[in-house]
């Protein structure tokens, strides 16, 4: 074999060698996985924003604005960040300008523990992000503490919500306990983790259908996890169980849809009736063997379900 020849594969096994080194630390597959999820937001047309909102600048994906189109703001929930919707909002981008924050203490908006962290403020935060981008009214959605976060924007800005779509929502009281609500009531909050093998049992609890996820990027994200279990602990203290909306759905008057997934081990499933029942104006789908995230389970069937019921929608 020539000398060349030995040279390149031996530089080939070298690079793969290093390649493998890299993707084993932690931190390197969290790194990979936020840079591949912003690439694919990008190839679907998403920007990066940041906007000062006073308080603090919220780091966003903005598809952009366009003639005659409707605004659609999409709220993540607790632990997650903006990167959980591209795979969904891909699917709406031809009726609907969209716009994906990560919440304070979330993402690249960051933590500081001298924020509020309740649902009535993260509402005030989405009215500030809209009143600096010049947006007067826009359909919300919100998936857990993000559904908690969009029917109190809701109720707090009828006049500016569109429609209000609730994923899996935290904020009532659910008549049967989850698996979460278990792990609590035992003394443990399955959000802040310690190790992997805590992590891996947090992760099998969020979906029922995960998408594909590479091993050294779930390493990543658990690592991050771990990192950011004090911020985490400091969130959930702000919001958890605090103004919850049991006695005010019925004030909750613009048009709204609720979507479940039967195999939710979060937040029960039972806890759609109260929210149906309670408000005047819910549609309620519920899909069968899905977990807490539909939009990243079955993102283009949620989709198809937030398009018909937006469509549907008197004409704004």
């Amino acid at each position: 074999m020539k000398r060349a020849t030995l040279i390149s594969l031996g530089l080939l096994a070298a690079a793969a060698i290093g390649a493998a080194a890299w993707l084993s630390t932690p931190s390197n597959g969290f790194a990979a996985y936020r840079s591949g999820a912003a690439l694919e937001a990008g190839l679907y047309g998403f920007d990066t924003i940041n906007v000062d909102i006073g308080e603090m600048r919220i780091a966003a994906y903005d598809s952009g604005a366009a003639p005659g189109r409707d605004t659609l703001v999409l709220l993540h929930g607790y632990s997650a960040d903006r990167q959980v919707w591209p795979r969904f909002a891909r699917h709406l981008l031809d009726q609907y300008r969209v716009i994906i924050p990560d919440l304070a203490g979330h993402g690249d908006t960051g933590f500081d523990p001298a924020w509020d962290y309740s649902a009535p403020a993260q509402a005030r935060r989405v009215a500030a992000l809209l009143d600096r981008l010049g947006i007067e009214r826009a359909h919300i959605a919100g998936n857990s503490m993000g559904g908690f976060i969009t029917a109190h924007f809701a109720l707090a800005y009828p006049q500016r919500s569109l429609s209000a779509t609730l994923i899996d929502p935290a904020g009532v009281e659910s008549p049967k306990a989850s698996d979460a609500d278990s792990e609590r009531a035992a003394g443990r909050n399955p959000f802040l983790i310690h190790d992997r093998a805590e992590f891996d049992a947090f992760y099998a609890m969020t979906m029922q259908q995960p998408p594909l996820m590479p091993g050294f990027m779930l390493a990543g994200i658990a690592e991050q996890y771990q990192q950011h279990r004090d911020a985490l602990a400091t969130i959930f203290s702000g919001f958890y169980q605090h103004d919850m909306l049991d006695a005010q759905l019925a004030q909750i008057t613009v048009p709204t849809l609720l979507i479940w997934g039967s195999g939710d081990c979060i937040i029960d499933v039972s806890a759609a009736q109260v929210w149906q029942q309670g408000l005047p104006k819910a549609e309620l789908s519920v899909f069968d063997g899905i977990g807490h995230m539909p939009m990243v389970e079955v993102p283009k069937a949620t989709a198809e379900r937030v398009r018909a019921f937006l469509s549907a929608l008197p004409q704004t």
